[in-house]
């Protein structure tokens, strides 16, 4: 495994305080969705921006530091967690390099995912982060991220120590769920998701919001296909996760 390295610290002014005396207790998971690294850097290192993070995690492995951890980055948006709104202020940011859906997203070299492991051990090593608390910015607004997607290796990240993972049940025929549909299996769709963390009311019907909320919880916990019904595989792999 790689060890950790700062390759070099590259200031963005775009940071605050923390709430006093809070302290980080999550870390979430980003990628940059830019064509190039230099142009995610210098967005994220723009005033006008207003956008940072803690950390940017280039493709061959270099890591740039951007903010320190005792300062509230600015990555997160509007976004929510266990019913927690305001993201920045409690966790630590990471942009891995990549161009993401809109710019041709790719899988992400090992050298980069050695990298980031080595980071986030380090993170871990330090800040009092629960497992289930390392999520991508998916998790956290999933109608309006994708990241870091689907090609992101969870399963190597949990493999080191980091997060929360069980494997994915097959997928295979029996009853799926969409947009539209309404009654006792939705609420408790809904309620198990919501249990995890992620932001859903139990209203027992299927509507937009449920149905990004399962694409986000395919995109980070069953990847091999990510198109929001609620099939039998998203549903055992749910449970499991969060039983």
């Amino acid at each position: 495994m790689t060890a950790l390295k700062i390759a070099r610290d590259v200031v963005s002014p775009n940071h605050g305080p923390r709430p006093q005396g809070l302290r980080p207790d999550i870390l979430l998971l980003h990628y940059t969705g830019m064509p190039t690294a230099a142009a995610a850097i210098a967005r994220l290192c723009d005033p006008l921006a207003n956008v940072s993070s803690h950390y940017v995690v280039d493709e061959d492995g270099a890591i740039l530091r951007l903010v320190p951890e005792a300062r509230r980055a600015h990555h997160a948006g509007v976004s929510s967690w266990q019913g927690t709104t305001d993201i920045n202020s409690r966790s630590i940011g990471i942009e891995i390099v990549n161009p993401g859906h809109e710019f041709g997203y790719r899988p992400f070299p090992d050298a980069q995912i050695e990298a980031v492991i080595a980071l986030c051990r380090d993170i871990l090593a330090r800040q009092p982060i629960a497992p289930e608390r390392v999520l991508a910015h998916s998790d956290v607004a999933p109608e309006r991220k994708q990241d870091p997607g689907e090609l992101f290796p969870w399963d190597r990240l949990a493999a080191a120590g980091i997060g929360r993972w069980v494997e994915p049940s097959p997928i295979a025929d029996g009853p799926a769920f969409r947009r539209g549909d309404e009654g006792l299996p939705i609420r408790a769709l809904q309620a198990m998701l919501a249990h995890y963390g992620y932001g859903l009311d139990l209203t027992g019907v299927f509507d937009a919001r449920t149905e990004a909320v399962v694409t986000a919880f395919q995109r980070h916990f069953r990847p091999a296909r990510v198109d929001g019904v609620a099939d039998r595989s998203t549903f055992e792999t749910l449970h499991r996760l969060a039983g």
